[in-house]
């Protein structure tokens, strides 16, 4: 029997199918990295956010294993509550050393960083000043803080300051962009953001989830880059792409983390982060530590294999990062582009609207640390077939 409640739904999947919307979540078989085991297919991975490898890491493995003897494993209630594990204060010391902050508090995941972050910065009769291509995570935080939500064109501080000499109504103030945009691949102009935010003295906060790991010296992110140590108020981050684990931290200013302590409401209504996930991303921070020796294999594969696209002809967007975009346009053709690499040995997902605007679908391609040079060379051999199979390159 049909129920008529739900009706509207197996439309919407429908509608969803015909247009090359509707998402197939593919099944794991096996330890992430550069090959993997998918619907029982041994195929090249390049749709993971293990930009560094660290994912299946033996030192992350083991501080996991080890560090569960002695902890157990969950923190079995909220740090408000029943108190905090040293374990959680330590991973929170080492993040701040390493992104050279004042102070540091995690989170459940990056989600919910950006969840509690920004309704504790700013509410009802504030005005926030939000990139148009911020994540879904940004968006969300924005609007459950009830601030007015004001757009600025990507990327562009001068629409920013048009944006806010038009808004003279406000409270408090807040400026927040991506640092690195995980469908594009392009980078922040967070020096001039910094400018207009410091001219106008409006808080600034980026989120760095695809910068960590990446970006700056041993990938300490996106202000270290740019030198602006002390200038941004706030940094976003996971601990779930480049770390390899599960997790979010919120970085910056020592009353900004005390306050989000007191007011971030994931920190006070959710348990945090689990024993081996917090083991595992101080393992994580030892490695970034010691040597910059997968960072700068990630840019050198990152590098090969795009030099290596434009060469066959395929139109890799604005992407100046190890993220490269395939611009494809139509949903349809991006799926069957999918599917195609995926029979020849290929794991590369199609990304179309709603997370990238119509007419602008492509295939992601995430490059890592933990492939190899015929690794990339096979991939691009297989790019190469099926971009011309399908009419893309000639």
């Amino acid at each position: 029997m049909i129920d008529t409640k739900l009706a509207w739904i197996g439309e919407e999947i429908a509608s969803l199918k015909e247009q090359g919307l509707f998402t197939t979540i593919r099944t794991l078989g096996s330890a992430q990295g550069a090959w993997l085991e998918v619907d029982g297919k041994r195929v090249l991975n390049f749709s993971s956010n293990n930009y560094l490898g660290l994912a299946n890491h033996p030192r992350l493995v083991d501080a996991a294993k080890q560090t569960m003897d002695t902890y157990g494993v969950g923190p079995a209630a909220v740090r408000t509550i029943a108190g905090t594990m040293d374990l959680h204060l330590e991973l929170e010391r080492r993040l701040a050393a390493f992104k050279g902050v004042e102070a540091a508090v995690t989170f459940q995941s990056g989600f919910t960083a950006n969840l509690a972050t920004i309704p504790a910065l700013v509410g009802k009769g504030d005005v926030i000043f939000s990139d148009e291509l911020n994540h879904a995570s940004i968006i969300d935080g924005c609007r459950l803080s009830r601030a007015q939500i004001v757009r600025f064109k990507h990327a562009d501080p001068d629409d920013l300051k048009k944006q806010i000499a038009a808004t003279t109504e406000y409270g408090r103030r807040l400026i927040i962009t991506d640092g690195v945009f995980s469908m594009d691949g392009d980078v922040a102009p967070l020096p001039a953001l910094y400018d207009v935010a410091s001219k106008h003295g409006i808080l600034l906060m980026v989120d760095d989830a695809h910068g960590e790991g990446v970006l700056g010296t041993g990938g300490r992110g996106i202000v270290d880059h740019f030198g602006l140590h002390g200038k941004v108020d706030v940094e976003v981050g996971t601990l779930s792409k480049a770390f390899g684990v599960v997790g979010g931290v919120s970085a910056g200013k020592q009353e900004i983390v005390d306050w989000l302590r007191q007011r971030g409401r994931p920190f006070l209504f959710s348990s945090a982060m689990t024993v081996p996930d917090v083991a595992a991303c101080i393992a994580a921070v030892d490695v970034l530590e010691e040597s910059t020796e997968l960072v700068d294999q990630l840019w050198s594969n990152a590098e090969y294999f795009k030099q290596g696209m434009n060469e066959l002809g395929f139109d890799t967007g604005h992407t100046e990062t190890p993220i490269v975009p395939v611009m494809l346009g139509e949903a349809l053709l991006a799926q069957q582009f999918s599917k195609r690499l995926f029979e020849e040995g290929v794991f590369a997902m199609a990304i179309g609207f709603p997370t990238v605007p119509r007419g602008l679908a492509r295939i992601r391609v995430m490059n890592s640390a933990t492939h190899s040079q015929s690794d990339l060379d096979q991939a691009l051999e297989i790019f190469a077939k099926v971009g011309r199979e399908l009419g893309v390159v000639q």
